[in-house]
C-alpha cells in the first residue's frame, strides 16, 4: 500500500492493492477540486442548456440564446458572463452583437455525450 498518505496508514483495508489504485484514479486533490468546480458549470439546467445550444448550433447572440433555452436576456447573460469567466465560452463582436461560441475542447465530448443522450427534437420528428 506505497500510495496511502502517510496520515491513512493505520487503516484497516480489505483490498490493499486496489485502495492503491483508486488513489492513483483519484489523482491530486487540486486537480479533483478544479474538476468538480468545471463539472458545477454544468449542474445548473440553464448553463447546460446554453452551452448545448452553443455547441450544436455555433456562435448565437444573447437573445438567440434565450429564445432558443426559454431563459430571459438578464439571464441568458449572467449565466454566460461566468461561463466567460471560467474560460469555457467566449463573445465575438460584430458591430453591435456579441456572438458567443464554446472554446472549451475539454467539454466537447460531454456534451457530446449529453446531446446523444437526448436528441434533438428535429431528429426525432424526422425519424
Amino acid at each position: 500500500m506505497h500510495l496511502v498518505p502517510a496520515d491513512r496508514a493505520g487503516h484497516r483495508t480489505i483490498d490493499g492493492h486496489r485502495v492503491c489504485e483508486a488513489i492513483a484514479a483519484i489523482g491530486d486533490t487540486g486537480h479533483v477540486r478544479s474538476l468538480a468546480e468545471r463539472f458545477s458549470l454544468l449542474a445548473d439546467p440553464g448553463r447546460l442548456a446554453l452551452l448545448l445550444a452553443l455547441h450544436r448550433a455555433g456562435p448565437l447572440a444573447v437573445t438567440d440564446l434565450a429564445v432558443a433555452t426559454g431563459m430571459r436576456d438578464p439571464a441568458v447573460s449572467q449565466a454566460l458572463r461566468l461561463l466567460r469567466t471560467a474560460g469555457v465560452v467566449t463573445g465575438d463582436k460584430d458591430g453591435r452583437v456579441v456572438r458567443y461560441r464554446l472554446v472549451d475542447d475539454a467539454l466537447r465530448p460531454l456534451l457530446n455525450t449529453c446531446a446523444a443522450a437526448h436528441p434533438s427534437p428535429t431528429a426525432t420528428a424526422a425519424g
